[in-house]
């Protein structure tokens, strides 16, 4: 379209300026008495000279398409999208971190076993009758009148010398008169013979025994 505008634009011009030319020698023709005839002339001249505007060609139809070609097929419509769909739930797992190494050392063997006793041992012997250790002469006397009578469990350490060194009550006769007593004559009174070790040698030991205070019949 632009091509034909310019072709034609130019014809217009050429033909403008064929009839400027005219005119001048028109002018000119009636300025030297030649009007009539030069008169003809442009007129001849004009009457030839025919202007036409070139028409832009025109754009043919499109062809028709074809018989046997399928219709196109039919795309139904996407689904709409909603929106209101609960959001992902997140669960964080924490893993826990590895146990830590447990390190085992190997037990120490046990000790060897000690040698068996040379002896076997033995604790302190009394010497002599335990029965005179406490007598009816060593009643308390208030005990005595008021006739209280009990039996007195007692426990005495022994030395290696065979003596006495300490004295307890183990159970009461329910008179503290007659527990106090029983003590005071087994230190006096009890002699051992000494405990001894596997090595048969002499060694520190413990006795127990009970004491029963009766009061006597004249």
């Amino acid at each position: 379209m632009a091509y034909a505008d310019q072709q034609m634009s130019g014809n217009k011009i050429t033909a403008l300026i064929i009839v400027a030319i005219l005119h001048v020698a028109l002018g000119y023709a009636l300025v030297t008495g030649l009007a009539y005839e030069a008169y003809k002339k442009v007129k001849e001249v004009t009457a030839a000279v025919n202007i036409e505007e070139e028409k832009p060609p025109e754009t043919p139809p499109p062809p028709p398409p074809p018989k046997d070609q399928p219709p196109p097929p039919i795309v139904a419509p996407p689904p709409p999208i909603s929106f209101n769909a609960p959001a992902p739930q997140i669960e964080t797992v924490t893993t826990p971190p590895p146990p830590a190494p447990v390190f085992t050392t190997a037990a120490p063997p046990p000790p060897p076993p000690p040698p068996p006793p040379k002896f076997q041992p033995k604790g302190p012997a009394p010497k002599g009758s335990p029965g005179n250790w406490a007598t009816s002469n060593d009643y308390p006397s208030r005990a005595l009148r008021e006739e209280r009578e009990g039996v007195t469990g007692f426990r005495v350490s022994v030395g290696t010398d065979g003596k006495v060194t300490s004295c307890e009550v183990t159970r009461s006769s329910g008179s503290p008169d007659l527990d106090q007593a029983t003590c005071d004559n087994v230190r006096r009174r009890a002699r051992f013979a000494p405990a001894t070790d596997g090595e048969g040698n002499p060694t520190i030991g413990s006795y127990t025994n009970s004491i029963r205070w009766v009061i006597p019949k004249d």
